[in-house]
């Protein structure tokens, strides 16, 4: 495979990096999944990409139930995780290449929680974590995680996303 860079001056990233990287980790992205009403997946505004609400999709299907009662921690890192990765697959898909992410800016992470139930930053950290894992240092971002009463459709969590990109 011949690599190409980027124009002189623009970071000279690697065409394809942090796909290679997703393929190192045994990541696999999922489809991009279609707004359920009347917004947008992402919308960029400058050299801002704002990605929308995503939920937990995941192979195995859509990850529901109030954490802390139908989900335990583990499953709920595991459903904060599938967020990151769908929401990854919308960046791609409206970038071209995952390579023009300059930073993860932040992240506002919502837990579907059972009462009681306050460890959210734990679950959210599924989402930190694999951020993170796919672009070093610059997947450090800043974040909320919030618990919620009621999630669209008991989904578990919601997640969204603020990029900075090329």
């Amino acid at each position: 495979m011949v690599e190409s860079s980027s124009v002189a001056g623009k970071g000279d990233r690697s065409s394809g990096r942090i796909e290679r990287r997703l393929a190192e980790l045994g990541i696999e992205l999922p489809p991009v999944s279609a707004p359920v009403a009347n917004y947008l997946g992402c919308k960029r505004v400058g050299d801002m990409l704002h990605v929308g609400g995503h939920g937990p999709v995941s192979k195995s299907g859509v990850i529901r139930g109030k954490v802390g009662k139908d989900v335990d921690l583990a499953r709920g890192r595991e459903a904060a995780r599938a967020t990151a990765l769908s929401m990854l697959a919308t960046v791609q898909a409206e970038l071209g290449t995952l390579d023009r992410v300059r930073q993860v800016v932040k992240v506002f992470g919502m837990v579907n929680c059972a009462p009681g139930f306050n460890q959210t930053p734990a679950v959210i950290d599924g989402c930190s974590d694999v951020l993170v894992e796919v672009f070093g240092d610059l997947g450090r971002h800043t974040r909320s995680a919030v618990g919620m009463v009621e999630l669209p459709f008991d989904i578990s969590v919601e997640i969204e996303m603020i990029l900075q990109v090329e």
